[in-house]
């Protein structure tokens, strides 16, 4: 089971309690904060919390927003839930936000740029390619047999190891490697270590009103889909 963190202005329980959301259980603890809540005392309610949790077997948790003790409950073994799985599976609808917002063309091209052909890099891949003229693969081996299925099942093309000319003039890329060397007007880090995006609203626009509030997005999401209980195409993106 996946922990669930909370603010809560009233008495926080003394123990972890089950909440639902969208059928998936998580174990919930609150920590009491009222508007001048010294943070020394904040941090010893975060400590106790994620005692509750590493008692229980907890090893992972959704944090509220914005939330600054999420190392604390790192040190008592409860981590935030993973989210780049997430943005690596919402990675073709995300580029099409950025490519929407920054005002460019919807025959941009595209590059996506990897250490090696993953389940994931695939998927963004064909996605790009049934909605982009021209996409650019950078991995150092393979792709062959990927753009021949490409080509057979939906007639596209896909462009393997471009040279740096062709790289440099791509308007948006998809990193699943580190390439600090492009420069291109939309660059989105999906390997394990980047830096998260603080321009992008995550909704579920049928399910709204089913959502508690107050929690990260992104950590809520990846548990719900993790579990089964939700799939990426049901998530909406949106740019700011």
């Amino acid at each position: 089971m996946i922990g669930f963190v909370a603010w809560t202005e009233e008495k926080a329980p003394r123990r972890a309690e089950e909440l639902a959301v969208l059928r998936m259980r998580f174990l919930g603890v609150s920590l009491r904060r009222r508007q001048n809540t010294p943070a020394a005392v904040l941090r010893r309610r975060a400590a106790s919390a994620a005692k509750k949790l590493q008692k229980l077997g907890i090893t992972r948790a959704v944090f509220p927003e914005n939330f600054s003790y999420e190392a604390v409950f790192v040190k008592h073994g409860v981590s935030p839930v993973e989210v780049m799985p997430l943005y690596r599976s919402l990675a073709g609808e995300w580029l099409r936000a950025e490519i929407a917002a920054k005002g460019l063309s919807g025959a941009a091209t595209a590059a996506v740029c990897g250490n090696r052909l993953t389940g994931e890099l695939v998927r963004a891949v064909t996605e790009l390619c049934l909605r982009y003229r021209y996409v650019l693969l950078d991995v150092p081996d393979g792709g062959e047999e990927l753009a021949r299925q490409l080509r057979r099942e939906f007639g596209v093309s896909l462009i393997l190891r471009p040279n740096a000319g062709q790289l440099a003039a791509a308007e948006a890329v998809l990193l699943f490697a580190p390439r600090p060397e492009l420069r291109s007007t939309v660059v989105l880090a999906l390997y394990d270590g980047a830096e998260l995006p603080e321009n992008v609203t995550l909704t579920l626009p049928a399910l709204e009103d089913q959502l508690p509030s107050g929690c990260r997005r992104d950590q809520l999401f990846a548990a719900l889909c993790g579990a089964g209980v939700l799939r990426a195409a049901q998530i909406e993106i949106k740019v700011d």
